[in-house]
């Protein structure tokens, strides 16, 4: 498993843990479509199996601003679907 999918899955559940034991700020982690079974995998693993995250295309690193732009309005979606249900 890629370092940084595990990294970035542990840091979303554990907020989204704190947020649900003591209130605040909701989280969502933002993975890649590439990073998808792994991202799963990792959230099974800290106990919050079909923990919902925002899949968005890969890559991110290489990407015009105009593919940004239409990731960054993937994210937003998923936050209205999930988090401000």
């Amino acid at each position: 498993m890629d370092w940084a999918t595990e990294e970035v899955v542990r840091r979303a559940v554990c907020m989204t843990q704190l947020v649900a034991s003591e209130g605040g700020t909701p989280a969502m982690g933002v993975m890649t479509c590439n990073f998808v079974s792994a991202a799963e995998l990792m959230a099974k693993v800290l106990g919050m199996p079909g923990y919902s995250f925002a899949v968005i295309d890969h890559p991110v690193s290489s990407a015009t601003d105009q593919e940004l732009e239409a990731r960054a309005l993937q994210t937003m979606a998923a936050i209205e679907t999930q988090i401000l249900l």
